[in-house]
């Protein structure tokens, strides 16, 4: 065989070998909890099996309730409901589910919220967009609009629900998960498994990777997600998504247009009777998780550290662990490759995690009641 074959052929294989490794990924399952955990934790108040936190400029907090109610809550735990909340299908893990503040808010006073809405067919998952309207110690949501529907409706739980703005504060993001149709997350006419992207206003951006297309297709920025649970731009302006797997392989991902992240047509987990499903490292046309855990973690909740309380952990990911129990923390390296750098047992499932202004940390239980806890740093 001539020099420059066997130089080539090796070459090749050292290039099949990296594209194997890095469709293995880093797999975090097997982690201990650390032995120190450097905050205290301070439980401020409680309610009736919470979703999500979003903060307000003034660092009141807005927390939703998976049986359909929302609160502003100050951070000595004084609550207000707010009324005027839209009707939700809640059963199982449907509900009321993710709320976010807009990019706008300072002048427009709206707010975005996810959910299950009653349906004939079967519940549909539902972004509105309301002004939240604050008077006489009242609070209450007015001029609701849905600006998104899931068409068509039904399916089981995995709803997805999770809101995002990029960092220009143009486009709006929203997971959608699988509703326990798994197939239906690769069929490009249904919004299942699918990340899509949206103008504030609903309307499907002209630059999305299929515009040129109509319905589901146009707003879709990309495909193959099974129950996707947290969606978060890093400080570098790159968005990561996690998802939870079937009987193993909950991922953490890098969320790039227009590509295929293979649910459920791979994964590094199996299906919960057992059956096997191949690997990321058999279809190296699909994108593989960097990081993944196997056992699971089942995450819930992804906030992105760029607080002064915690200056250690500035760039890190904080993602809550439901099966895990945990609040887990994620850095970073140089290249860009994530890994599991610390994990804390909170001794309850973690629904989700919020970065408040002054840099403090802020977690909720799934649970009834759930506490909502206030971490700052351990003295």
């Amino acid at each position: 065989m001539a020099l420059k074959t066997v130089i080539g052929l090796a070459l090749a294989l050292g290039w099949l070998a990296a594209d194997v490794a890095q469709a293995d990924g880093i797999n975090a399952g097997g982690r201990r909890v650390s032995a120190v955990q450097p905050f205290n934790a301070q439980t401020v108040a409680e309610f009736d099996t919470p979703w999500a936190i979003a903060f307000l400029p003034d660092g009141r907090m807005l927390i939703t309730e998976k049986p359909g109610r929302i609160y502003i809550v100050t951070q000595s735990g004084q609550k207000t409901e707010i009324g005027n909340v839209p009707a939700v299908a809640a059963r199982g893990q449907n509900g009321l589910l993710d709320i976010a503040i807009s990019p706008t808010f300072a002048t427009t006073s709206q707010v975005y919220i996810s959910y299950t809405e009653p349906s004939t067919e079967g519940s549909r998952l539902v972004l509105t967009r309301a002004v939240l309207s604050l008077a006489n110690d009242r609070a209450m949501l007015s001029e609701p609009t849905v600006i998104w529907r899931q068409t068509p409706a039904g399916g089981g739980g995995q709803p997805g629900g999770i809101i995002a703005f990029d960092p220009a504060g143009t486009h709006l993001f929203l997971t959608v998960g699988d509703r326990m149709q798994p197939t239906s997350a690769q069929d490009p006419r249904q919004a299942r498994g699918k990340v899509l992207r949206l103008n504030l206003d609903g309307a499907t951006p002209s630059d999305n990777p299929m515009a040129e297309d109509k319905g589901v297709r146009a707003q879709t920025w990309t495909t193959g997600h099974r129950n996707p649970y947290g969606l978060a731009f890093a400080p570098d302006g790159r968005l990561w998504l996690h998802e939870m797997g079937p009987r193993g392989g909950d991922e953490l991902n890098l969320i790039e247009p227009g590509k295929n992240y293979g649910w459920p047509l791979v994964s590094n987990g199996d299906n919960y009777d057992g059956t096997p499903i191949p690997r990321h490292a058999t279809r190296p046309d699909l994108t593989a998780p960097p990081l993944y855990w196997d056992p699971v973690i089942a995450p819930a909740g992804l906030a992105f550290y760029d607080g002064a309380l915690f200056p250690q952990w500035k760039g890190s990911a904080l993602i809550g662990g439901l099966r895990a129990h945990a609040l887990v923390r994620v850095a970073f390296r140089g290249d860009g490759q994530p890994d599991e750098a610390e994990r804390w047992d909170m001794g309850e499932r973690i629904r989700d995690v919020a970065v408040a202004p002054d840099g403090a940390v802020w977690i909720i239980e799934d649970d009834s009641p759930g506490r909502l806890k206030r971490l700052t740093p351990a003295k």
